[in-house]
């Protein structure tokens, strides 16, 4: 089982690439205890972004919008919402491989949902289409080490 920070930093990284090919300076916090996980600059404001990984379910890319802190003392519960801390969303699906940014006003303290696939009832209302928030799409491969170092011992041995 993959650990959560490695799937946390895979998204970070496909969220950066995909801001920064839209033309948005980003800048990463500095240390672990920040809200958000970066701030861009569209030349005009500074927002702060969190990313989330996000599961495909039932037709729909599911992500969280509260971070858990069952680990944490607090007197207050185990899940703190974050409203008033950060301004966009942005959520990378590996299973669709496409990368969303969403504006937090509107969206649920716990939970939301990005509808990938017409929904059966035909409902329209209370809907959040993927395609209104996609920002990019990128491909997903895994390489393995053995397939990289034969494919790079063999350009070097046919240079020589």
């Amino acid at each position: 089982m993959e650990h959560p920070k490695d799937i946390g930093d895979r998204t970070t990284l496909a969220v950066m690439l995909a801001l920064r090919e839209l033309g948005y300076a980003i800048s990463v916090p500095f240390g672990e205890n920040t809200r958000y996980d970066l701030v861009i600059d569209d030349g005009e404001r500074l927002l702060r972004v969190q990313c989330k990984t996000g599961r495909l379910t039932s037709g729909c890319v599911e992500f969280r919008t509260s971070s858990s802190y069952a680990h944490h003392p607090n007197p207050k519960g185990t899940q703190r919402h974050y409203r008033g801390q950060v301004d966009y969303f942005a959520v990378f699906c590996p299973q669709t491989g496409e990368i969303y940014l969403i504006p937090i006003d509107g969206l649920p303290d716990d939970r939301a949902h990005l509808r990938v696939t017409a929904p059966l009832n035909h409902q329209r209302k209370r809907i959040r289409l993927a395609s209104d928030y996609r920002i990019a799409s990128i491909e997903l491969r895994k390489p393995t080490l053995r397939r990289a170092l034969r494919a790079s011992s063999g350009a070097r041995g046919s240079s020589a």
